[in-house]
């Protein structure tokens, strides 16, 4: 197991301490409590919409020129070539809960969804331009790494996640000690509407929530053993796939085995969202983000492989939590694929990551959307969306499966 200092000076290294830089609207720097602090920490970093992130300036000066030209490519989609699928056979025995995805070439990315009035914050441009790419065949998980599996490692390793560590003094420094306390975010609806601009109104900094206590302390994952595994950091989640024998899936590897074999569909299972009246899928029903009437059998995680699965036999793969890729994040990533400046055949994606919405924060791709999705405010639980998440952070709609190599 790794030493919990040794982790927690490999995040220093990587994560801006945003206690020192946020200020109010006067520009006179302002002292907040660790929770709160904690809370624009990691909730501005999750794969959520952002809006009007006051710790993001509106431009970097640090930014490289080919940085700044990232917002002003202009991107012409394509339309989507059939998907050729290979012919090869699993290469021996199927793992015990996987899937074998025999590989092929097909279009990755998405268009904008139709029909859908809002969309998420802006067009899904960082999904742009629709391009072909080839991989290998691979083994992937049919659901999502659950609770039990995750215990299982714990119990193995006697390993300690992100969310179970305190923050350090040093981290945070004038923060009483009281509030130096482990936690992560929990997803906590508000009594009244509000508007979609800014999510840290339904976002609260939990002390003590962590993946044994999704919702806090006093929440238990005791008879829900069967539910995907949440309030993972990256590290977290590569942790236990090493301990597996596995790995994380690329963004293109999740991409494909995804879609089915299928090309272009809008849906893991067609292009209606709900085909023949039937829940395929854990998203949001009702008004965002105060009610969720739950009319497809859940108000929040299901339980994995309570819907139908894809042409793979894949759960889950749109809706109920969003899921870790190894790709580092940019927006940019299919266009540079695309002009062949990185490759499309089993690519890995970038070197390091970028967001030009907060320059300096290191995040790496989350795929599938959750039950958080809705159509009036993230619809990233199509097929070909993106998701970003800075790699320190979880909270209690972040998961992930693993894949394994052919041998």
């Amino acid at each position: 197991m790794a030493d919990r200092n040794t982790r927690n000076s490999k995040q220093d290294a990587q994560s801006p301490r945003l206690v020192h830089r946020l200020i109010n609207s006067t520009g006179v720097q302002i002292g907040i409590g660790i929770c709160a602090a904690l809370l624009l920490w990691t909730c501005c970093r999750l794969a959520i919409p952002m809006k009007n992130n006051p710790a993001s300036p509106a431009s970097s000066s640090t930014s490289t020129t080919s940085e700044k030209k990232i917002s002003q490519t202009r991107i012409t989609p394509v339309a989507f070539e059939t998907t050729k699928v290979a012919s090869n056979a699993s290469p021996g025995n199927t793992p015990e809960g996987m899937a074998w995805i025999p590989g092929g070439t097909f279009s990755m990315g998405c268009l904008d969804p139709r029909g859908i009035p809002y969309g998420g914050d802006k067009p899904m441009t960082d999904a742009r331009p629709i391009h072909a790419v080839t991989i290998d065949g691979f083994w992937i998980d049919t659901t999502e790494v659950t609770n039990e599996q995750f215990n299982e490692f714990v119990k193995a390793t006697e390993y300690v996640t992100v969310a179970e560590i305190p923050p350090r003094p040093e981290d945070f420094p004038g923060a009483p000690p009281e509030n130096l306390v482990a936690g992560s975010i929990v997803f906590t609806p508000p009594d009244r509407p509000v508007p979609l601009s800014n999510h840290l109104q339904w976002w609260a900094y939990v002390p003590g929530a962590n993946w044994r206590h999704p919702l806090g302390p006093k929440s238990t994952i005791e008879g829900k053993e069967n539910l995907p595994v949440v309030h993972v950091a990256f590290e977290d989640a590569v942790a236990y796939a090493k301990w597996a024998g596995k790995r994380l899936p690329t963004e293109a590897e999740w991409e494909f085995a995804s879609r089915g074999g299928m090309t272009g569909n809008v849906y893991p299972w067609g292009n209606e969202f709900r085909p023949d009246g039937k829940w395929m899928a854990n998203t949001w029903q009702g008004q965002f983000p105060t009610q969720n009437t739950a009319k497809d059998g859940f108000p929040g995680i299901a339980p994995v492989g309570k819907y139908p699965p894809n042409q793979y036999g894949l759960y889950d793969v749109s809706g109920n939590v969003w899921e870790w890729c190894a790709d580092w994040y940019r927006p940019d990533t299919y266009q540079k694929q695309q002009s062949g400046e990185s490759s499309a055949v089993n690519p890995t994606g970038p070197n390091a990551s970028f967001d030009p919405q907060e320059p300096g924060v290191e995040k790496r791709i989350q795929r599938g959307g959750s039950f958080l999705c809705t159509d009036q405010y993230c619809s990233r639980y199509i097929l070909g969306t993106r998701g970003k998440g800075e790699v320190s952070s979880g909270c209690n709609h972040v998961g992930f499966r693993c894949v394994q190599d052919a041998r």
